[in-house]
């Protein structure tokens, strides 16, 4: 008797579940509704399943009222993504040190990792504990970024060493310019919401107090970390080789990682599934021979899980490294249930359990990238590797290899240029030595640690080990110096994204099946809705005016051209250049109706004025009308000395303006009613023409 037919989408009710949950989030994050509504729909929705769920009811009534139970489980679950946001959100807690701080508390702090170095400081990640105020202790929580002044009597610190300092909190700044990286929001996702920058005369630690998880991270680490300089004498190699195996980056060469971000391998020296997996293949390899005894292949799961969640532990327990063994965690388990269950529902209840622990984590690249690679590795990784048959094993090994790469790569290409707004054109030829050899090196990296206690066994296998990660070095500055290596400059939005996305997976499977000539019509209208989305963007560019007045320069654009005024010699575009991506700008030697004559600065219709310390101001007989006055450097004119020149209807001062005028200007705008922009502390200011 043949089985009855089960549509795709009921053999994985999981992901169905997770479409649900996922709106929540964002519509919380966006359109934040009232907890209290949030609980009451939560509760009348819990209230109707569990009535379906237990209330005896006749087979006709249970299937005529069916979508009434389909509806109570979807808004449930709508209702728990948006549940698990407000939950996440620190500063809807009483406690939340931004509710309670005053400048002159003393701060309690307890370090959660051990602080490292930068340019300038040591950067360090924090909880705040409470605050002391009029000999009273009022407890507080909150996460803190510390940054400790470079000074020869810092003490060592570590992760648990509790602090008492003076030092003042400040809010942690928005996005400087429109496009630009904002840090502000990636912090609060972490839970941190202000910073601190510290001397050494600011702080005294009170306790050591770490965890025995702590300690014995911190003490496996060490000892790694002393094994792999024994092992590699060479600077080069071993900040590559410790970023591989256990995520410590103090010692890369950033020209170096900056070669292998525009080849595309730079998710070989970040912790990442890919390492994951490649533990997991061997921990699969090892423990093969308890699979095959009936009475022992029990072990062969919580072996894998435990091997997953140690080498997890030793990478320093990064997010994307506890995200990536969670979901090989949930494979496991799903493969040791014997019920051949889909890998996609193993993978949708990681993801699941993740964002109800974070639902901030929806945002982050790492999780895009991650699930990305591992759904197009599940989904085209086979299909892609049967399309040639090798004999030889050690080539067959490398093509394997080089199959999960390329699968990989189907559904994060689009995710890569949303986030990082380049394409590495090489990437196939970086991927095709790089991933094998890296591989091989992490292995080696991993007897070396075996071996760690036999002296000269691991001087020889670090030789040879050191030899293959030159080599790798190499090649990548070789490729990354070939012409057009980098494609720079894409600015994609999230529905072209998506579309992209769609595009590549749908015309990959339709390739892959030769089937599905749905799949080949969707892969078409995906594409089609890309080109037209962004031409209508590139038409939109091409309409645009604006006066965008940044840190230390102006952009005056017209359509996608822009001419830049700087005002300061230590003036660096790399700070511009996001927006510039974002408004996808061309700059230019000339545009229509701009002339800049002296301090003055006229464009289209607007006039604007410039105040930069250098040149003083020689006002006319008659009142000019200014759009636009710029302060710049530290200028000599106040606000109501211009005002009888100038008729001014928008103040904006730059970051080179000195914090005290700054003030004083703010006050006395504000006394004549005139909008006053300060751009260090609230970003940018774009003027729309």
């Amino acid at each position: 008797m043949p089985y009855p037919y089960i549509p795709y989408w009921k053999k994985i009710p999981i992901i169905r579940l997770l479409t649900i949950f996922l709106p929540g989030i964002v519509q919380q994050f966006h359109w934040p509704i009232p907890v209290s509504v949030l609980l009451g729909l939560a509760m009348i929705s819990t209230g109707i399943a569990l009535f379906f769920l237990f209330f005896p009811l006749s087979f006709f009534s249970r299937y005529k009222l069916g979508f009434i139970n389909g509806l109570s489980v979807f808004l449930l679950f709508i209702v728990l993504g948006s549940l698990s946001v407000w939950r996440q959100d620190i500063r809807l807690r009483s406690h939340w040190l931004g509710n309670i701080y005053k400048e002159n508390d003393a701060v309690l702090i307890k370090l959660d990792e051990s602080p490292t170095e930068k340019s300038k400081s040591f950067k360090a990640k924090a909880s705040v504990t409470g605050f002391l105020r009029n000999d009273s202790l009022i407890p507080a929580k909150g996460g803190v970024i510390l940054y400790f002044s470079k000074d020869p009597s810092l003490p060592e610190l570590r992760p648990g060493d509790e602090l008492l300092t003076c030092g003042i909190l400040q809010p942690i700044p928005a996005s400087a310019n429109p496009g630009s990286f904002d840090f502000q929001q990636y912090a609060l996702f972490q839970g941190i919401t202000h910073q601190a920058f510290l001397r050494r005369s600011d702080f005294i630690i009170t306790g050591r107090h770490s965890s025995a998880l702590q300690s014995f991270i911190h003490r496996i680490r060490s000892w790694v970390l002393s094994v792999l300089q024994t092992a590699f004498p060479g600077k080069n190699e071993r900040g590559l080789a410790e970023a591989l195996l256990i995520g410590y980056k103090d010692d890369l060469d950033k020209a170096l990682v900056q070669s292998y971000t525009n080849t595309g391998v730079v998710h070989i020296i970040a912790i990442s599934g890919l390492h994951l997996g490649l533990i997991y293949w061997l921990l699969v390899k090892l423990l093969w021979p308890l699979q095959r005894r009936r009475y022992l292949k029990w072990l062969r799961p919580p072996l894998i899980i435990s091997g997953l969640w140690l080498f997890a532990l030793l990478a320093g327990a990064q997010p994307s490294v506890l995200r990536s063994a969670l979901m090989f965690t949930c494979i496991v388990i799903g493969e040791s249930l014997s019920r051949k269950s889909r890998v996609y529902n193993s993978l949708a209840i990681s993801a699941f359990l993740l964002l109800c622990y974070n639902p901030y984590w929806l945002w982050d690249a790492g999780f895009q990238l991650s699930y990305a690679a591992i759904i197009g590795i599940v989904a085209f990784m086979k299909p892609l590797y049967r399309l040639f048959t090798i004999r030889n094993k050690l080539l067959n090994h490398i093509w394997q290899l080089n199959a999960v790469t390329l699968s990989a790569q189907v559904l994060t290409i689009p995710v890569c240029i949303f986030h990082f707004h380049q394409f590495p054109v090489y990437f196939l030829l970086a991927n095709f030595i790089a991933v094998p050899l890296s591989s091989l090196i992490l292995l080696a990296e991993i007897l070396i640690c075996c071996i760690g206690f036999i002296p000269s066994l691991v001087l020889l296998t670090g030789k040879v080990t050191a030899f293959l990660i030159r080599f790798m070095n190499t090649f990548i500055e070789r490729v990354e110096a070939l012409p057009f290596s980098v494609w720079n400059g894409l600015q994609i939005s999230f529905i072209q994204a998506a579309l992209l996305m769609l595009c590549l997976a749908s015309a990959c499977a339709w390739y892959f099946s030769k089937k599905q000539v749905v799949l080949l019509y969707t892969s078409l209208i995906s594409l089609a809705g890309f080109m037209i989305l962004r031409s209508l963007s590139f038409i939109s560019a091409g309409q645009q005016k604006k006066i965008i007045v940044y840190q230390q320069s102006a952009d005056f654009i017209y359509g996608r051209k822009y001419i830049s005024i700087p005002f300061s010699t230590t003036f660096n575009s790399t700070y511009v250049n996001p927006t510039r991506i974002l408004f996808r700008l061309l700059p230019a030697e000339e545009i229509p109706a701009f002339n800049v004559s002296g301090n003055h600065i006229s464009f289209l219709s607007k006039k604007t004025v410039l105040l930069n310390g250098l040149k003083h101001y020689q006002p006319g007989p008659t009142r000019v009308a200014t759009d636009l006055l710029i302060l710049s450097q530290n200028p000599s004119e106040d606000a109501g000395q211009l005002s009888r020149s100038l008729d001014i209807r928008q103040v904006v001062a730059d970051a080179t303006v000195p914090a005290w005028k700054v003030r004083r200007w703010q006050q006395q705008c504000d006394s004549l009613d005139i909008p006053f922009h300060d751009v260090r502390t609230k970003g940018a200011f774009v003027m729309n023409l």
